[in-house]
């Protein structure tokens, strides 16, 4: 944790320490780079990461440091502005930096509450139930866990993934703790390498394909070089699980009426967003908001035939005698489409707002410019983006992407998939390094810890430079 800290900190200052063009790198009109005020928000940032990091141990909610770093920082740069009559691009700076992140927060925000409404109509707690049912050897649920992340999480994105899958193992194979510790760490490297090559996968992907640099199909091509770097160290692990069956008995799960149309209607929501993005250019938030009108119609559709639907289920259950259903019927409530938004991840949506704006500061005073004239101009690309892909494990990757996005250097396309792939993969490197992780080491506390993950870095780094290594050769042609 302590290397996280160090890193975060000297990442910044050094980069703008080391740059020969300091006075030439600022994004603004102004040149405050080297300022007392300026130097004042890199400093206040750092500080803000520093509680993100200790999150757990000072139960302090993430979202806050970020939110009050990113405020101060944009007062300090009106200030400056202000005092030599300039405010006005400081308000215009401010107001793009918050349309990125509105179209960013509403796509999330309407992804989160179908995950949710999924959730409510009990379809997770469906698959989890089939897999404990069909009792699986302790290798095969190794696997099994470990390819449904992979090819959820380009839908589902990778935190709620992760989150799905760890409850999965931790029902199957209750107080086995070298199991479920190695379990976790496959989901994780597995759901962060499947959420690479989709735009719904990750946030970091998410933000490339708002932002024009790689078309929803184009992410495609990162199939291949994600799966590499998924199976090399899925492959090593699967050595070490011993193979047998564990105890357990599942329990009936009824779907709760309308869980597979909401599912469509999700699948439908993506191909609009899709649709609409690729036919007209337009931004794939307003695809995303037609489909929260999908689900808030059908909603509406469940609410007003509920009556009917539990009558006659009622009458086929005393029919049959069956006491625990008429119990379950009468405790039904009606789909409430605003109480599935509710219970969205505010905290993460919060957080992301801090952390775009408080980038978006530093990138407006001129600090952004500075390292990408050290990374990308001082450096060659490719060995800048898999740098920046195995600092994402530290400083975690929404910044390092939003940062870059900021920059916006002149890369080819088969670089800008390079960093798309590193940002997610890299983030596997450490338990910290991703959401997922860090999502996992608080649902199974105990299992999966810091340590338990980096016991198996050196493998899962040979995976990240296997991906990397595959992408370089199967995409040569976008270089």
């Amino acid at each position: 944790m302590f290397i996280k800290q160090y890193i975060t900190a000297v990442f910044f200052i050094l980069l703008i320490i080391i740059s020969p063009n300091v006075y030439a790198a600022a994004a603004g009109s102004l040149d405050i780079t080297m300022s007392m005020t300026s130097i004042a928000c890199i400093v206040i940032f750092v500080f803000a990461y520093v509680l993100v990091i200790f999150e757990e141990q000072l139960h302090l909610a993430k979202s806050k440091p970020v939110l009050v770093a990113a405020g101060i920082i944009w007062t300090l740069i009106a200030w400056q502005y202000s005092s030599v009559d300039m405010s006005e691009q400081t308000v215009e700076a401010f107001r793009h930096a918050l349309l990125e992140f509105a179209e960013l927060m509403l796509f999330l925000l309407v992804a989160m509450t179908y995950i949710n409404a999924l959730e409510e109509r009990r379809l997770f707690d469906g698959l989890r139930e089939w897999m404990v049912r069909k009792g699986f050897s302790y290798k095969q649920l190794f696997w099994i866990s470990g390819v449904l992340a992979f090819f959820i999480s380009p839908i589902a994105d990778n935190l709620t993934t992760a989150l799905l899958l760890c409850a999965v193992v931790m029902k199957v194979a209750d107080g086995d703790k070298k199991f479920i510790a190695m379990s976790c760490v496959n989901i994780v490297v597995a759901a962060n390498a499947g959420g690479a090559f989709s735009p719904f996968g990750d946030i970091t992907t998410l933000m490339v394909w708002q932002a024009n640099v790689v078309e929803f199909t184009e992410f495609f091509a990162l199939f291949i070089p994600s799966l590499v770097s998924y199976i090399i160290p899925a492959v090593v692990m699967a050595f070490f699980i011993e193979n047998k069956k564990p105890n357990n008995i599942g329990e009936d799960v009824e779907l709760k009426r309308g869980a597979l149309r909401i599912l469509c209607l999700f699948l439908l929501t993506i191909a609009t967003a899709v649709a609409l993005k690729t036919a007209f250019g337009l931004p794939p938030v307003l695809g995303m908001m037609l489909g929260l009108g999908y689900l808030q119609f059908f909603g509406y559709f469940l609410c007003r035939t509920l009556p009917g639907s539990l009558a006659r289920k009622r009458a086929l259950a005393e029919q049959a005698g069956d006491m625990e259903k008429l119990e379950r019927l009468g405790s039904v409530v009606p789909f409430d489409v605003f109480s599935r938004v509710s219970r969205a991840e505010w905290d993460t949506l919060l957080f992301f707002y801090g952390v775009v704006m408080c980038v978006g500061g530093l990138g407006f005073i001129g600090y952004l410019s500075i390292m990408s004239d050290v990374l990308y101009n001082g450096w060659n690309p490719t060995a800048a983006n898999i740098t920046l892909g195995v600092l994402s494990a530290i400083i975690d990757n929404i910044p390092v992407m939003f940062a870059v996005l900021t920059m916006m250097p002149d890369m080819s396309h088969g670089q800008w998939l390079l960093i798309t792939l590193t940002a997610g993969i890299g983030g596997s490197l450490l338990s910290i390094g991703s959401a997922a992780g860090v999502a996992l080491m608080g649902q199974a506390r105990g299992y999966y810890t810091f340590m338990g993950h980096l016991k198996w870095a050196p493998i899962i780094a040979l995976g990240y430079a296997a991906g990397v290594a595959t992408h370089l050769f199967v995409n040569a042609s976008l270089f």
